[in-house]
């Protein structure tokens, strides 16, 4: 009775983009901004012990407003190409996945945004004789689910039985785990991770991306293994904050870009000294906080506060938007 419930509710046709929506909200109520008398004085002060230092010469756009300025999308799909940089248009790589979602049927539910990133290939990926690009592996936000053996031949399958069904950024929040793959080439599985930072790495868009990206993830890193909470690539345990690299997001200027996918029933789920708590976490995503201006200093507070509280430390000065689904909001 469950699965025939379950399968039900995925075949519904989701609810139009911004259905049951309010007007688009402030910087400070989409997300709420950390306070002296809850967080105390430390939420204002960047930490003085970070030795992880941009290049003297990193130069961005500090006045410019951020917030409510990106383009609202629906879906997310984050593919998997093992690589840290990528031709200028990612859709232009010939013979790759992302060459085959450009060129396929558009999703119904919503704007689907393309990501190619650095998560690894499969063990057994291997390049086909026609030259195109082997089996991978593809993420899907804000399901939280990851589909196995995508090849550019079965994408219009991926996109037509999965993505046109699953959850988008402006639907209710479920629990409901997306149907099993029924296409013999296509695998999925949930993600393994709570939570995800994903960071603009595209040297070839802007030189900022590719030095910051890897100065980020190490000052990251330092503070998420005290924690528990550090997942390398090839890491899938149960928990803690998966740290990918991806394509251009737009924005450059404003570099460093940072999107932070929380799992729902991860709010709030710390303990006195920082770390996760043990608990049931739901399938899917509920907030997307996009970030920018991000700097090494920055990462601590980004992951007591954004990233294990949902909560934004600058939300005047680096919050570019996002969506809360539990609260049916979004920033555009």
């Amino acid at each position: 009775m469950a699965a025939t419930l379950t399968n039900l509710f995925w075949s519904l046709k989701p609810p139009s983009a911004h259905e049951g929506f309010f007007k688009a909200p402030t910087a400070t109520s989409l997300f709420p901004p950390t306070k002296k008398e809850v967080d105390g004085e430390e939420c204002e002060y960047d930490c003085a012990t970070c030795t992880i230092k941009y290049p003297a010469k990193f130069s961005i756009d500090v006045d410019e407003k951020l917030y409510g300025h990106v383009n609202g999308w629906a879906t997310h799909l984050v593919v998997a190409t093992g690589k840290t940089d990528w031709v200028r248009d990612v859709a232009d790589e010939k013979g790759s996945i992302m060459e085959a979602v450009e060129k396929a049927e558009k999703p119904k539910n919503g704007k689907l945004m393309l990501s190619a990133s650095n998560m690894p290939l499969p063990d057994n990926a291997h390049e086909a004789e026609d030259g195109s690009a082997p089996p991978s592996t593809v993420l899907l936000l804000p399901a939280f689910t990851l589909f196995d053996n995508i090849t550019p031949s079965n994408v219009p399958e991926l996109i037509r039985t999965y993505i046109n069904n699953a959850p988008t950024n402006t639907t209710p929040l479920h629990t409901q785990a997306p149907p099993s793959a029924s296409e013999p080439s296509i695998r999925s599985r949930p993600c393994p991770h709570n939570y995800l930072i994903l960071l603009c790495s595209q040297k070839t868009r802007d030189a900022r991306c590719g030095q910051s990206a890897p100065l980020l993830r190490r000052e990251l890193e330092r503070h998420l293994r005290p924690l528990g909470l550090y997942r390398d690539l090839h890491d899938e345990r149960p928990g803690g904050v998966g740290i990918y690299f991806i394509s251009h997001v737009g924005g450059h200027k404003f570099s460093a870009n940072m999107m932070v996918y929380r799992r729902a029933g991860s709010a709030g789920a710390v303990d006195d000294g920082g770390a996760e708590k043990d608990q049931e976490v739901n399938i899917e995503a509920s907030q997307c906080i996009w970030l920018a201006r991000i700097r090494p200093e920055d990462c601590e507070n980004i992951v007591r506060y954004t990233v294990l509280q949902g909560k934004v430390v600058k939300p005047e000065w680096q919050l570019r938007g996002g969506f809360d689904r539990g609260k049916r909001l979004v920033s555009w």
